[in-house]
């Protein structure tokens, strides 16, 4: 975790010389609630009885068409921000988060489900965003963005339906939905609030012929972003701008 940090921040430091590229430096606290989508396209039959049961991974984790039940985790990240453009931006981040959900395992031996337990995924992952300022105000702006994660699973603890949940790829893609809005606190400390709708591009690979698993996350932010410089046009002969201060 450290050595990414350091080389985000490398990164970071490495652009900042171009005074139109380097936009802005940031970090932010989230919350989050995911949950989980089971999709199994095979026929709905199972037969407890059946003497291939206990070996058959199919019958044996039989999971239904179901959404599980939402679970309440938290992320941090550094955000860094850049393009010369006033309302476009390209914004690239490093976060820490965790994912899951909870769920009832399924007991065969019964035939009833088991009490609900949480499934968590503990993740870095990677953020890139195309970011665009809708509105430049005097007090703050509105903006939407959207974009990639990519996700690196760190570890995990799984205890329901493990033999498809435990099975998510260790490197993983998802898309990302949001918006946002910037206070101007001052001229170089801006306050922004952010929510993001992440949910997985694809259902991922399952070694259950047919079966597979998807993970959304709604997510809030509270940050604060740290900008030294002026806006482009504040760098020309045209008229001083008086709105916002970057």
């Amino acid at each position: 975790m450290k050595k990414l940090v350091i080389i985000f921040l490398l990164v970071i430091s490495g652009v900042e010389a171009s005074a139109q590229f380097f936009r802005g430096i940031g970090l932010f606290v989230a919350v989050n609630s995911t949950k989980h989508r089971y999709r199994n396209i095979n026929p709905k039959t199972i037969n407890r009885w059946d003497p291939n049961f206990l070996t058959d991974a199919q019958n044996q984790y039989y999971p239904e068409n179901h959404h599980t039940r939402e679970l309440q985790l938290w992320g941090v990240g550094l955000v860094g921000e850049f393009l010369r453009y006033d309302k476009l931006r390209w914004q690239t981040e490093l976060e820490y988060t965790m994912k899951g959900a909870i769920d009832k395992e399924y007991i065969w031996q019964t035939d009833q489900k088991a009490a609900p337990a949480p499934n968590v995924f503990t993740q870095i992952q990677w953020n890139n965003f195309i970011k665009y300022f809708l509105h430049q105000g005097r007090k703050g702006d509105p903006y939407i963005m959207g974009g990639i994660r990519l996700e690196y699973t760190m570890s995990r603890a799984i205890t329901s339906y493990a033999i498809i949940t435990a099975a998510r790829p260790i490197v993983w893609f998802s898309g990302d939905v949001g918006i946002g809005y910037e206070w101007y606190a001052s001229k170089k400390w801006h306050p922004f609030i952010e929510f993001h709708w992440n949910p997985d591009l694809a259902y991922q690979p399952s070694p259950i012929p047919g079966a597979s698993m998807r993970v959304r996350t709604l997510e809030l932010r509270i940050g604060i972003m740290f900008r030294p410089l002026k806006k482009s046009i504040d760098d020309c002969n045209a008229p001083k701008y008086h709105g916002n201060y970057y």
